[in-house]
């Protein structure tokens, strides 16, 4: 009988809610969206991110007449002037490790109306909001090609690269002529690398405070090892008698299988760190990034000793960080293989590449949860997740809605994504280039990046996950507590100090919840306008506001709020892929 009363009192409130809202209570306003026609603009910062008290420096595309340009921490108004001229300087204040949104906005009628955003990130060390890019292709270029595709990457404020098989061997990455580098080599692939280039890209990454990483595996050898001082036994077998090799096959067109070596053999350990210090004394990069095979099954040292791989990262990584300790250092986890092992080392960030069977978008919310509890809540996820993977085997474009959506739940959750370098990623190839962007998805994706960077110390600075009661007070959508389900708006919660946040991430019409979207065949959201919003609440409410990538280019709006019952009622103004309330609390 209990539990029927309540079920009454339930509907009889939102039934309330309902009429009240109904009624134009002037409680529920909001600014409303704008019909207006106003010419966007493109603001570019100089630099992806910038040390405490760096001034910052601006440009647009073209100059907005009569707009001001405000300068905010979250929703918090720092500073505003009207903006006269294309270039100018702003210097933030002198906290490390945040965030900013900068807006553009003028007066239409006496309403406010966004012009264009940038976000700006405050901070001195790029690992602690890693955004992290790619590298595939360094023959001979140019310094105009070379500063086009930096200058891309900056504008989706890319912080770090991974020189994806930029060396030549991999026992020996850096090949030498006497003392001094190579001019060209092949990789293993057979394809022309460059000296100069490898080193122009990371003199302009570093001009805008961009980090260059070195890819190498932290194992692995070709066929001609013996002629260049590896021994026999420093290899993994797939026998106790040391007959048969472990191995990576690759192509007959290649120049080797990759032959893999032991990561807890101390003597490969120092061959392959001296190669490494060859690299850093020729090629100012910033650290490495080690790559590994996954799971290679049951392996034996050359002594016939059984040979748990995974166990073997840890001490690799531990002497990798003494022998270097300058230098950055991630080890891609395959799959999640070894990753307990990794993050209990000294790396610098959470890595994973993401294979079947976790195809859903659940699954990508908790393999950056399992990094999250892994590293003790200190390390930040970058997750290698191919889009559209069997479409890239023809050429084409990416489905700009599985892109979206893939990238609202990794960020929403605190992750990053490895996809963009001079293309964009579809294979675990990196060079594989089948497919490009179309015109929509260079025009959004940047905002989705602009609200990574504006808003992380609410999605990437620590906090608590927690499930919010939230139901909708018109009916216009369906609401559940994530992981997401078909037809329906899934509700992602999020305590960060006094701040509730509560994420919407919409899959009303989603055809698919398989986050890879292996065909390209996910389709585009369905908007849902002016929704009121019932969360359950017993504090009390200073303030609320709501910011979407898809809506004003991320730029926070103050929403007006009523406690009802035990309800916070407000009303959004629209949402499409993805959208974020905040809550703060006195």
């Amino acid at each position: 009988m209990k539990q029927k009363n309540a079920s009454i009192l339930k509907s009889l409130l939102l039934a309330l809610l309902f009429i009240n809202c109904d009624n134009n209570d002037k409680s529920f306003n909001y600014t409303p969206e704008q019909t207006t026609t106003v010419t966007q603009v493109v603001i570019k910062t100089d630099k992806v991110k910038y040390a405490p008290g760096d001034a910052i420096a601006f440009s647009i595309d073209k100059l907005s007449e009569n707009s001001i340009i405000r300068y905010k921490y979250l929703n918090t108004t720092l500073s505003e002037h009207p903006l006269t001229s294309a270039n100018w300087t702003w210097t933030p204040p002198s906290g490390d490790y945040k965030g900013y949104l900068v807006e553009l906005y003028k007066k239409v009628d006496g309403v406010e109306v966004i012009v264009g955003t940038v976000a700006v990130d405050v901070s001195s060390d790029w690992t602690k909001f890693p955004r992290y890019g790619f590298l595939s292709e360094f023959g001979a270029m140019s310094d105009s090609q070379i500063a086009a595709t930096i200058d891309n990457l900056k504008n989706y404020h890319i912080n770090a690269l991974q020189y994806y098989d930029w060396g030549n061997k991999h026992h020996s990455p850096l090949k030498m002529n006497g003392t001094s580098p190579a001019t060209n080599w092949l990789d293993i692939a057979g394809r022309q690398m460059a000296f100069s280039t490898v080193k122009n890209y990371i003199d302009k990454a570093h001009g805008i405070n961009m980090a260059s990483m070195s890819y190498n595996l932290l194992y692995g050898a070709w066929s001609d090892y013996s002629a260049d001082g590896v021994s026999n036994q420093w290899f993994l077998y797939n026998d106790q008698n040391h007959s048969n090799i472990n191995k990576h096959d690759l192509p007959d067109s290649w120049q080797s299988d990759i032959l893999v070596t032991n990561p807890g053999n101390t003597d490969w350990q120092n061959y392959i760190f001296e190669k490494t210090n060859l690299i850093y004394q020729n090629l100012n990069f910033d650290g490495w990034h080690l790559d590994q095979l996954g799971d290679r099954g049951n392996v034996y040292g050359y002594n016939g000793n059984s040979v748990a791989l995974n166990e073997t990262f840890t001490p690799f990584l531990q002497n990798l960080k003494a022998k270097f300790p300058n230098k950055k250092n991630m080890l891609n986890a395959v799959a999640q293989y070894g990753q307990s092992n990794i993050l209990s080392a000294p790396v610098d960030v959470a890595y994973t590449e993401v294979w079947g069977p976790r195809d859903g978008y659940k699954d990508l919310a908790e393999i950056i949860k399992e990094n999250n509890t892994l590293s003790d809540n200190k390390l930040n996820t970058v997750l290698a997740a191919y889009m559209d993977y069997d479409k890239a085997n023809g050429t084409g474009f990416f489905n700009t809605p599985g892109v979206l959506l893939t990238d609202a739940v990794i960020f929403a959750f605190g992750g990053s994504h490895l996809e963009l370098g001079e293309h964009m990623l579809a294979k675990e190839y990196f060079p594989n280039n089948n497919l490009q962007m179309d015109g929509e998805l260079k025009k959004t994706l940047p905002k989705y990046y602009d609200f990574l960077v504006g808003y992380q110390n609410l999605l990437r600075d620590g906090g608590t996950f927690n499930n919010p009661v939230l139901i909708s007070g018109d009916g216009k959508v369906s609401l559940n507590s994530w992981p997401p389900v078909s037809s329906s708006v899934s509700v992602v919660g999020k305590k960060v100090g006094n701040k509730q946040i509560v994420h919407l991430i919409n899959f009303s019409n989603a055809n698919s919840l398989n986050w890879r979207d292996t065909n390209g065949e996910q389709v585009v959201p369905d908007i849902k306008k002016n929704l009121t919003l019932n969360l359950q609440n017993n504090q009390t409410v200073s303030k609320v506001w709501y910011a979407s990538p898809d809506l004003d280019g991320g730029a926070s709006k103050e929403l007006s709020f009523s406690q009802v019952g035990s309800y916070l009622v407000f009303k959004i103004p629209s949402l499409q892929y993805w959208g974020m309330i905040v809550v703060e609390y006195q």
